[in-house]
């Protein structure tokens, strides 16, 4: 499934996004930096109905929204150096919780990505629009 979306159409990509996966909560993020991967998880956790506002867990690794139901986890693997501080920090008992897991930089840890999830590519284009490509799903 491929389509492009303007920036003020992000919510209703997001909504659309979250149909076409059900009923699987894992997602993958893959995109250049600044391509909008932080973004898109933002206006997922909106569609959700998480609490507050989402924001890049950049040097905490992971953060965690409260939604009625369940939590919301949102990974950034960016700054690892190695798959091994992925299992450090418990990477198992988020993506196999249960709840919604919304990963970037997924590259970062191949060896530990479940069997099933959502694979989302993100590519921000010359007009400012951004086309995503769903993959796995």
């Amino acid at each position: 499934m491929q389509f492009n979306f303007s920036l003020n159409d992000i919510p209703a990509a997001a909504s659309q996004v979250l149909d076409a996966a059900s009923p699987n909560k894992i997602f993958v993020l893959y995109g250049e930096m600044g391509a909008g991967k932080t973004t898109f998880i933002k206006s997922l956790c909106d569609a959700l109905g998480a609490e507050g506002q989402a924001n890049s867990p950049t040097f905490s690794i992971v953060n965690e929204y409260v939604t009625d139901k369940g939590p919301i986890y949102h990974f950034d693997f960016y700054r690892l150096k190695d798959q091994t501080e992925a299992l450090d920090m418990g990477y198992e008992e988020y993506f196999y919780s249960g709840n919604y897991c919304f990963i970037e930089w997924p590259e970062r840890i191949p060896d530990l990505l479940p069997a099933n999830y959502t694979e989302i590519h993100i590519e921000a284009k010359d007009d400012g629009t951004r086309q995503i490509t769903l993959v796995n799903i």
